[in-house]
Order: structure tokens, then sequence, then C-alpha cells
């Protein structure tokens, strides 16, 4: 297993390398710079471009180099002294900017993935255990509706009822005197009373989605031989559930952690725009359209590696749950 274990973070490394590359040609993709921007941005305020100010500014950042050697100076930054550049918006060092605000995006990832998990698996269980009755029709239907309401509607229904029947501002993740207060266990705390709204929004869907998978792949399971085998010997019911037939249901949920916390991160830009919380989401989104490439390429980078991370944890705890699986 520990071989396993170390084979897969070693073979992480090539594809750590392959996909910054990838997201760093990404950024460069599109037309232009951030000084072209910039220069678009400031003819459309109606003043003067200064071309000469923008030669400097375009030497100063090696703007005018080839895009594998601004690659390379990207990269080697990153590897060797953990420098992920100068936004070239705020004027200041990406690593400053991204990480408090990366750090609410994984909190607020991992509290959703376990709400989604919490609420999806033993209701998932009960529907395909208790199939086609009225408890299984009603978290169906609920399903369906949490599928097909987009999650910043139902943050502004949130953000109206907070507001007008409870008086209650529900935006952000702190309280107004702890939002730039230094961290102690009160802002803590404060945290965790302001992420339960930002969690149920954001989890609506994944929840919903997860609710019929694990009921099909359980009805799936359910009336296979080994399972009628099992009852048969007279294993309890309870028992034969979580021995056999939940154990094997349970891959879709583990495999899918590879892009779940990604997926989380990136998909809930809208979410966090309405509900003004300071995570990744929105200053990603500004930096994709300043054309920002070291602050927006940092971003694209640790999505990437929050993928590689998410897809060794799930290969591990596959090998560990499925019997059918091998180390190979």
């Amino acid at each position: 297993m520990l071989f396993y274990i170390f084979r897969r973070i070693v073979w992480s490394i090539p594809f750590f390398f392959a996909i910054s590359l990838f997201a760093f040609l990404i950024i460069q993709a599109p037309p232009g710079d951030y000084l072209t921007t910039y220069a678009a941005r400031l003819e459309a305020q109606g003043q003067v471009v200064d071309q000469a100010r923008l030669e400097t500014l375009r030497e100063r950042f090696a703007l005018g180099e080839p895009v594998l050697v601004q690659y390379f100076n990207w990269i080697s930054g990153i590897v060797l002294r953990g420098d992920f550049g100068i936004s070239f918006e705020f004027q200041q060092p990406v690593s400053e900017m991204i990480g408090q605000r990366m750090a609410l995006s994984v909190v607020l990832a991992t509290s959703t993935l376990f709400f989604t998990w919490a609420l999806a698996l033993p209701i998932g269980i009960y529907s395909a255990v208790r199939q086609y009755t009225a408890g299984d029709y009603f978290f169906s239907v609920m399903g369906f509706i949490g599928l097909a309401t987009p999650n910043f509607l139902i943050a502004l229904v949130l953000m109206y009822y907070g507001t007008v029947h409870l008086g209650a501002d529900v935006t952000g993740l702190f309280s107004p005197e702890y939002a730039n207060a230094p961290w102690s266990f009160a802002k803590f705390v404060d945290l965790l009373k302001h992420l339960v709204i930002p969690v149920v929004i954001v989890g609506t869907a994944s929840t919903a989605s997860l609710i019929r998978v694990m009921r099909a792949n359980l009805l799936d399971e359910l009336f296979k031989p080994y399972v009628v085998t099992a009852r048969a010997k007279g294993l309890s019911e309870f028992r034969l559930l979580m021995k056999y037939p939940v154990r094997i249901a349970l891959n879709p949920f583990i495999s899918t952690l590879g892009w779940a916390f990604p997926q989380i991160v990136s998909g809930s830009t809208i979410v966090a725009v309405v509900l003004s919380l300071p995570t990744a989401d929105p200053l990603m989104l500004d930096s994709l359209l300043s054309q920002d490439m070291y602050l927006a390429g940092a971003f694209i980078l640790l999505l990437s590696v929050l993928s590689i991370v998410g897809m060794l944890v799930s290969d591990i705890l596959l090998a560990l749950i499925d019997p059918r699986i091998r180390y190979t």
C-alpha cells in the first residue's frame, strides 16, 4: 500500500508541470495582454494613453519575451522561491493576495463536501431501500427542484428573506467587527456561523445530484446474487447493507473527489459575488477579465493542484474501500 501511494505521488509531479504549462498557455491564449486591456480601459474613459509608459511597463513585466521564457520564469519562481509573481492590477505580490482567499475557499469547499455527503448518503440509501414509497417520491421531487434551481437564485431569496423578515445581513463570511481583525477563536466561531448559508446554497445542487446517484447505484446492487446469498445466510438487514451493497455504491462519491473541490471553488463564483464572499472566486473572475496573467495563472494552478491532490486521495480511498480494486 505504501509503495502504491509513493508511486501515485511520483506520477503526480509530471502532471503538475504539464498542468502548469497548460494553465499558463490558457492565460496567454486571448489576444493581447494586461497592458492591452489597460490601454483600452483608459481610452474608454476618455484618457490619453501614454505609449512610452506602456512600453516601459511591458519591458518591466517582461511581456515582450517569448511565451515559453515567460512560463519558465514564472514556474521556476514558484517552485524555487514560492514566488507567484506580482499582480499587474493591484501591484502586490500574488502570494499575499491569494493566501487567505484560497484558504477560505478550501474551508467553504470542505464544509460543502461534508454537508453534501451527510445528506446525500442517508437519503440515497433510504430512497433505494424504500423504493416507490411516499418518502422516496418526496426526496425525488425535492432532488429535482434542487437540481433545477440555480444557486444564485437561492442566494437572492435567502438574502431577501434575511434582510426583510429577519433584519439580518446574510452576506460575507464575517461580521463587520471581525472582517479585518486578526485571527482568534472568536473570529473562527464567527466564521462558522456565517458558513451555514453559503454551504447550504452551494451544496444544494450537489446534494440533489448525489442522492440520485446513490439511489441508482444502490438499486443496481440490492438484487445481485451476493446480496441474496448474504440475506439467506441470516445476516441482519442493516449489517448486510453497510457491509456489501452500500460499500460498493460509494464508489461514485469517492471517485468524484478529484474534481469535487475545484468544482465547488470555481463553480460558486456567482454565489460568491452575490453574497460578497471574500473567497478566491470574485478575485479570480476579475483577474481573468483584466488578463492579470500572474494572478489568474496562480488561481488556475492552485485549482489544478487541488484536482491532483483530490485524485490521489480518491485513488487511495477507493483501494481501501472497494475489495475489487488492487494496487496496480
